[in-house]
């Protein structure tokens, strides 16, 4: 039997995916979300501004801040762009673009011992966070449940994660398509905290069309990833996926050793979020033909350091009819 919604919608595996999925028999799954995912990759304000976002850090793995639009350089498809909008998550440059931040908490059965502790840390990550425009809660376990929070409706936010009880199996890859599913509405910087301790026994979309999914976004995702009670076969089965998961979209992966170290894991999670740099841009390449363009990124500073970049790979143009 279905759980009752718990302030906000709910959608079997199966409705999901035709949610995601319209019954178009002449598409396959990859063409569709080469074509009617495209609004997922811009902002849209007048241009397409392709909008990626941007975190640096030295060869010690440190964040770096401070940098300027003049430090970025970025092409497409080996061709040098020119960026027309730049924002720094630390303020130390003009003002960010609003942020809206996603939680996917699990609350599978498997999650039932390590569940109280999970609430309290995710709650006080939430309070720290008081910058996000909004939050949008999706509490997934053989269910998907979703609803979304400004911070005048916190309590609320606070009282439902509160309530959650372990039950069921995880429908992992489900709640990550329909979290984007609702992103690709909104217009601004996109954080996704995965937090989940197993892999997906659920879902109706398969991991390749997931990760296609998370290519066509503009979300940048993090995961931490709970695997201390998995045995080693799943630990080393799950740790590529949800590293894939996150890379696909320029963000990162953490495996905590025990649940005792989620609130330090929660804090670096924060501090990537601060670090981020946003840049975007108007592709020289005109086309609306729907394909993938590769983005490459680097800081071109003279001052001896090293830099490394992690952002998403590139993006798929939008597609227009002739």
């Amino acid at each position: 039997m279905a759980q009752p919604p718990v302030d906000g919608v709910q959608c079997s595996s199966v409705s999901l995916f035709l949610r995601l999925v319209p019954p178009l028999a002449v598409l396959s799954f990859v063409s569709l979300v080469a074509t009617a995912n495209q609004s997922l990759t811009t902002f849209r304000a007048g241009i397409d501004l392709v909008n990626i976002g941007v975190t640096v850090t030295d060869n010690k793995g440190n964040l770096v801040t401070g940098l300027t639009a003049e430090d970025f350089v970025v092409s497409e498809d080996g061709r040098p762009q020119t960026l027309r909008y730049f924002a720094a998550g630390d303020r130390s440059g003009p003002p960010a673009a609003e942020m809206h931040l996603g939680l996917l908490l699990d609350v599978s059965e498997s999650m039932g011992e390590d569940l109280g502790f999970t609430k309290t840390a995710a709650i006080k990550f939430l309070n720290t966070l008081t910058d996000a425009a909004d939050i949008t809660v999706v509490d997934f376990d053989t269910q998907v449940r979703v609803g979304r929070y400004g911070q005048g409706d916190f309590a609320r936010l606070v009282e439902r994660i509160r309530q959650q009880k372990a039950r069921g199996n995880t429908a992992l890859y489900d709640a990550i398509g329909m979290y984007l599913d609702g992103a690709h509405e909104q217009t601004g910087r996109k954080i996704m905290l995965l937090y989940t301790d197993g892999g997906d026994t659920r879902s109706a979309i398969r991991f390749g069309e997931l990760l296609n999914l998370l290519k066509a976004s503009d979300v940048t995702v993090y995961v931490i990833g709970m695997l201390e009670h998995q045995t080693q076969a799943s630990k080393g089965a799950q740790r590529p996926i949800l590293h894939q998961m996150a890379d696909a979209t320029g963000g990162q992966a953490f495996f905590p050793l025990s649940v005792k170290n989620l609130e330090s894991v929660y804090e670096k999670v924060l501090a990537e979020i601060r670090a981020q740099y946003t840049v975007g841009y108007v592709s020289t390449n005109e086309q609306t033909d729907g394909a993938w363009r590769k983005v490459e990124l680097k800081v071109d500073r003279k001052d001896g350091r090293d830099y490394r970049v992690r952002a998403r790979k590139g993006y798929y143009a939008l597609f227009r009819k002739p």
